[in-house]
Parts: C-alpha cells; sequence; structure tokens
C-alpha cells in the first residue's frame, strides 16, 4: 500500500474537523515501528516542514511525513500485549502420622516386672488452609443513547465512577479493543449515520450563510 496521497491528506483533514482521529499505519519508511498503528490528531503548516501529519502512538504525539504513514487497513488495531495467567495455587494436602501400638508388656519369670511408659498420644491432622475470599467483581459498560456515548463502572454494589460522555473517536476506539463479531459494525454503523446527519446539516448552515452573505451583498 502507498504512502499518502494528497486525497488521503484531504480526508484526514476533514475527519479531524470532524472530531475524530484517522487511524494510519508506519510505512517501511518510518523504520522500527513499520507496521504498527497510529492515529492522526493534527495537520500542521506544510509549509513550514515535511514533517506535518502529528500522530499519536502509545503516549507520544510526534510529527511525520507523508511518505512514513498510509491509511491503516479496515479493522486494524495496536497490538495488545495479554498478561501471563498466574499458575493455579494448590493447597497442600492434611498430614496424617500413624502411630504405632504400644508393645505389650512382657511376663517376667523371676525379674520383678518394670513400669511401662505411657504411648505418645497421636497427632492431629494439620488443618486446611482457608479459601481466599475473591473481591467483588468489576463491570464497565459502554453506552450509546440520545446522541452521546457515555461509559461507566461499578464494582460489586459500589460505583466506581458515573456514566460520563466520551467523543465518538474514544467510542471506536475501545470497541475495536475487543474482538467481538457485530459489535464494531454496529457501532460503525451509529458514527456512520451520525455522520451524515452532521453533514447535511453543514450543508444547511452553508446554504444559509450563503443566503445572508447575497442579502448582505445586496445592501452594500
Amino acid at each position: 500500500m502507498a504512502a499518502l496521497s494528497a486525497e488521503d491528506l484531504t480526508g484526514i483533514e476533514t475527519a479531524l474537523a470532524a472530531g475524530r482521529k484517522p487511524k494510519v499505519q508506519f510505512t517501511e519508511a518510518a523504520g522500527q515501528i513499520a507496521g504498527q498503528i497510529g492515529q492522526v490528531v493534527a495537520l500542521t503548516d506544510r509549509a513550514a516542514s515535511d514533517e506535518f501529519v502529528v500522530v499519536k502512538f502509545g503516549r507520544d504525539e510526534l510529527p511525520f511525513s507523508p511518505s512514513d504513514l498510509r491509511i491503516a487497513p479496515r479493522g486494524a488495531t495496536a497490538p495488545v500485549k495479554k498478561a501471563p495467567e498466574p499458575a493455579p495455587v494448590v493447597p497442600p494436602g492434611p498430614e496424617f502420622m500413624i502411630d504405632k501400638p504400644a508393645p505389650a508388656p512382657r511376663t517376667p519369670v523371676e525379674a520383678p516386672a518394670k513400669a511401662e511408659s505411657p504411648a505418645p498420644a497421636p497427632r492431629k491432622a494439620a488443618a486446611k488452609p482457608a479459601k481466599a475470599k475473591p473481591g467483588p467483581s468489576l463491570t464497565v459498560t459502554l453506552a450509546y443513547g440520545e446522541g452521546e456515548w457515555t461509559v461507566a463502572a461499578q464494582q460489586g454494589a459500589k460505583a466506581l465512577a458515573r456514566p460520563y460522555v466520551i467523543r465518538p473517536a474514544e467510542a471506536l476506539k475501545i470497541v475495536s479493543l475487543v474482538d467481538v463479531p457485530g459489535v464494531q459494525e454496529a457501532v460503525e454503523q451509529i458514527m456512520a449515520a451520525e455522520r451524515a446527519e452532521a453533514q447535511a446539516q453543514a450543508e444547511r448552515l452553508r446554504a444559509e450563510l450563503a443566503e445572508v452573505e447575497a442579502r448582505l451583498a445586496e445592501l452594500t
């Protein structure tokens, strides 16, 4: 796939104006990070530098030239490393001690019988370790309603975070990290509907502005 073209840059500029952060993929010209995915957050002055495409990669926001980037494939996401699962802890089994019975006293023939020492008391089996009580469950909810995306978190019966509004691009980023069939497509359909509505509203405003400017020109 080729580097960013003039048409790609125009599409990115339009997406940024709509509040979205388009995904791009680093080309071989970017060096060691080739193939990784980032998000365009701004376009700076092209006349000032060839590296005018500002990309967020991890926690950094760095400028790159169009030759370092290309449009990311559909559904591409940054790799998420999974923490290794801890090995199951097997509690030790109880210890059992077997006591030998005390020998029967011998019957003396000539010598008087000796006093026998009492048999040792049997040892009790070691108590089983108490099982650790699992902590309360954690629930994170991403919801859409009345044109807004919200995120909330609850642990058990305690609300950790009340529903707060996030941008559509952030909602799409959260969904892209979860590989659940149908979910990402549903979110993209909602985004497309909102985009179409915003474009229609923008066209209406442009038409109204053109009409006002025409009236102003007649009055001048």
